[in-house]
C-alpha cells in the first residue's frame, strides 16, 4: 500500500531530477577554461542519465496512480548550482553539484525507508538503484574537488 508520503517524496524527486538537468545543462555551456573540461564532460553524461532518473520516477508515480507533476508545480530550490557570473570558477559549479547530490541521497535514502515501512518493494527498489548512481555521482565529484587546483 502506497502512501503520501511515499507520492511526496516521488514527486519532490521528480521535480528535483528535472531542475539538475537545467543547472547542469547550463553548467556545462558556461564553464570555460582549461581546468572546466573534465566537469562540462561529466556533467554532460550526467544530464542524460538525470533525464532517465525523473522518467523512472515519473513512471512510477503512474504506476501509483498519480500524474507527474508539470512546471506550474516547479520552484527552484538550487540556488548553490546556478551558472556562476566568472565561467572560470569551476570550483562553485564542483561545491554545487556536491550540494544537489547530498540532496538527492536524502531524498532517496527517506524513499527507500518510507517504501520499506509500506511493504511497497518495487517503489523501493527504484529508490535504491537511484540511491546508488547518486552516490557514485557524488564519488565523482569528490575527486574533482580534490583534484581541483585552489587559486
Amino acid at each position: 500500500m502506497t502512501t503520501d508520503e511515499i507520492t511526496d517524496l516521488l514527486t519532490e524527486a521528480y521535480l528535483d531530477e528535472l531542475e539538475t538537468v537545467m543547472n547542469y545543462l547550463s553548467n556545462a555551456i558556461v564553464l570555460d577554461g582549461i581546468h572546466a573540461e573534465e566537469v562540462k564532460a561529466s556533467l554532460e553524461a550526467d544530464i542524460q542519465e538525470e533525464l532517465d532518473h525523473a522518467r523512472m520516477i515519473g513512471e512510477r508515480l503512474k504506476q501509483l496512480d498519480e500524474s507527474p507533476p508539470g512546471s506550474e508545480s516547479f520552484d527552484a530550490q538550487q540556488s548553490n548550482l546556478q551558472p556562476p557570473a566568472d565561467t572560470t570558477d569551476v570550483q562553485s559549479v564542483i561545491d554545487g553539484v556536491l550540494e544537489a547530490e547530498e540532496d538527492a541521497i536524502e531524498t532517496y535514502r527517506s524513499l527507500a525507508a518510507a517504501a520499506d515501512d509500506a511493504n511497497d518493494p518495487v517503489t523501493e527498489d527504484v529508490a535504491v538503484t537511484l540511491l546508488a548512481d547518486e552516490e557514485a555521482h557524488r564519488t565523482e565529484f569528490r575527486g574533482f574537488q580534490k583534484e581541483f587546483p585552489m587559486d
